[in-house]
């Protein structure tokens, strides 16, 4: 999915429930049955419970590989920093993730992490830190914003500072440390199979959310689906 911001992040706001039903049955009548079929088996299984942020990354292949991660485990939302490399997927690595997952940018990591913790997530930085915690002992009871750094030198101290939290993956080898995109697959593994096995957590989205998601996937896989999408919103009343 492309970047959301202020020209598509409303998109749908000023549509009931009911419209954006009416509105997504005119869009499947746009494209394969099989791809229909695919948006309602996924769409359940998709979670804002946890999420991804991304500070300067500057390989693309890498950026593209979390990408990829998310979107396998059913990571919906990566916030993305760009203070001073620009975030550019390379779709031979991505595989059409960047399609599927919805991706935010800002311009520094104090503002992610305030836009973070006021939709109700914790900050938690992967890094080994004096006061970090194993990864299998990471409570994921509540929503959580797992925070990468860039290749080589890692999280800068505004990030690790702003925390709340931090997690190391255990590493039993003479390397120090994965790569990027090694770690945010492993993490989100083992945290998102965790997530999903605790029925105590609420971690689908609910069934607006799921049917805007819908309609954003739609966008994807019809020709000029932006275009399209705001023709047939004005049919709908």
């Amino acid at each position: 999915m492309s970047e959301i911001n202020a020209d598509n992040k409303d998109l749908f706001c000023n549509y009931s429930h009911e419209q954006l039903q009416q509105l997504y049955a005119r869009a499947c009548e746009l494209f394969s049955e099989n791809k229909q079929q695919l948006f309602e088996r996924l769409a359940p299984l998709r979670t804002r419970h946890i999420a991804v942020v991304l500070e300067d990354i500057y390989q693309s292949h890498n950026a593209s590989a979390v990408l990829r991660s998310c979107d396998c485990f059913g990571i919906q939302d990566v916030h993305v920093v760009e203070n001073r490399n620009s975030f550019n997927p390379a779709g031979d690595v991505a595989v059409g993730a960047s399609k599927w997952v919805d991706y935010y940018k800002y311009p520094t990591i104090e503002e992610t992490y305030a836009t973070l913790r006021n939709q109700g997530y914790r900050i938690v930085a992967t890094l080994p830190h004096e006061k970090d915690t194993m990864i299998t002992d990471l409570d994921v009871s509540q929503p959580l914003a797992l925070v990468f750094g860039t290749e080589l030198t890692g999280l800068t101290q505004e990030a690790i500072d702003g925390a709340d939290e931090y997690v190391k993956i255990p590493m039993y080898g003479f390397t120090e440390s994965f790569n990027i995109s090694v770690c945010a697959a492993l993490s989100l593994f083992h945290l998102s199979e965790r997530m999903r096995a605790d029925s105590s957590i609420r971690w689908q989205l609910d069934d607006d959310a799921q049917l805007r998601l819908k309609l954003y996937w739609s966008m994807q896989v019809i020709r000029d689906g932006r275009k399209v999408m705001e023709e047939l919103m004005k049919t709908i009343k």
